[in-house]
Formats: structure tokens, sequence, C-alpha cells
């Protein structure tokens, strides 16, 4: 099954990655309580504060899927970086 993959970065303000993390899996879990929801969803952490959230979708749901939102500026140091994939192959 080919599926639909959201990616959503921001990069935290110094000290502020705990505070962004915490944030980000509110309005993940916000997200999974949605119609259409997500099929899974993954939150991760990297150095300089930096946090990802990544949603899979079912292909039936289309390219117009409800996203993270920007997160409150005192939080990030620029703007979320957003990406949209569609899976190709699983190995």
């Amino acid at each position: 099954m080919t599926a639909h993959t959201l990616m959503w970065e921001a990069r935290a303000t110094q000290g502020r990655g705990a505070d962004l993390l915490e944030w980000t899996r509110t309005r993940a879990a916000e997200l999974a309580e949605a119609t259409p929801s997500p099929l899974r969803t993954e939150l991760f952490q990297a150095p300089q504060d930096r946090v990802l959230c990544l949603t899979w979708w079912h292909p039936d749901h289309g390219p117009d899927l409800p996203e993270l939102p920007e997160p409150p500026a005192e939080l990030i140091t620029r703007a979320v970086h957003r990406w949209h994939f569609e899976s190709v192959e699983v190995l």
C-alpha cells in the first residue's frame, strides 16, 4: 500500500527544546483525534533543539491533509519546514 507521509520540522529557541517537543506532542495527539486521522505518527528530536514529526496517511485521503500548525513564535527560531512525500516502495 502506498501512503502519504507529511514531515514537519522545527528548531526551538535556545533552551526551549523540551517545551517545543511537548507542544508538538500535544498537537500530534490532537491530530490523532481528527477526521481523517493519521495511520501513524512518530516524533523525533535532534541536536540544536530540533523536533521532527512524521505522519503517515492512507492514500485515499488525498494530498490535502491536516497538518501540525506553526508553533508560537517564542518557541522557534524560524518558520517550520514542511514536506509531503508519497511512498514508492517498502523494502
